[in-house]
C-alpha cells in the first residue's frame, strides 16, 4: 500500500477516535451537570438578596427579559481563580451577571479582596454558606442561567468565556 494511502487511513482512524472521545466527554459532562444541578427551593427566585453595595434584589427581577448568569464562587477556590476573570469580562461587556461569594469571609474582607483583584461585579456574600445549602450548591464554581425567574441551565467546574456566552445566547431563545 502506498505511503500516502496509509497516512490518510491513519488520519481518518485518528479523526474517528477523536470524534468518539469528544462525544463521550460531552455525554459525561452533561450527565455530571445533571447530577450536580442545584435543586432550588420554592420561592428562591423571589427571595431577596443583599448585594455588597447594600442594595437588595432578587433573581426573578434581574432575569426579567434578559438571561442572568448567577456565578457561585469562593475566594479559596482554585478553579475560581481561572473562571472569575471570565465572569468579570462578561459583566464588563454588558452581560447580566450576579455572583454569590461562598464562605469567603465577612463583608469587609470580601470587599477588600474584590477591590484588590479589581472586581466590581454585583455580589451577594453567602458568608455562612446558608444560601448554598438551601439551593443545594455543593461545588464551586457553579454557573446558573436564569431567565424570567426560571432556572434554564447549570454547570459546574471550569467553563470558558465562549461556553458561558453560548449558554446565555441559548437562554435568549
Amino acid at each position: 500500500m502506498p505511503e500516502t494511502v496509509k497516512a490518510r487511513s491513519r488520519w481518518r482512524r485518528w479523526g474517528k477516535e477523536a470524534l468518539w472521545l469528544l462525544l463521550m466527554a460531552l455525554v459525561v459532562s452533561t450527565l455530571l451537570d445533571l447530577w450536580r444541578s442545584p435543586n432550588l427551593p420554592t420561592g428562591a427566585m423571589n427571595a431577596p438578596l443583599t448585594l455588597q453595595d447594600g442594595t437588595t434584589t432578587d433573581l426573578a427581577t434581574l432575569s426579567r427579559g434578559k438571561p442572568l448568569l448567577v456565578y457561585y464562587w469562593a475566594s479559596w477556590c482554585g478553579v475560581c481563580r481561572f473562571t472569575t476573570p471570565t465572569v468579570d469580562q462578561l459583566w464588563q461587556e454588558g452581560e447580566n451577571v450576579l455572583t454569590v461569594a461562598l464562605r469567603s469571609g465577612n463583608d469587609a474582607r470580601l470587599r477588600a479582596g474584590m477591590e484588590n483583584k479589581g472586581l466590581a461585579f454585583p455580589t451577594h456574600n453567602d458568608e455562612s454558606g446558608a444560601l448554598a445549602a438551601r439551593w443545594e450548591v455543593g461545588v464551586t464554581p457553579t454557573f446558573l442561567i436564569v431567565r424570567d425567574g426560571k432556572l434554564v441551565s447549570s454547570t459546574t467546574g471550569w467553563s470558558s468565556a465562549w461556553g458561558l456566552k453560548l449558554r446565555l445566547l441559548w437562554a435568549r431563545w
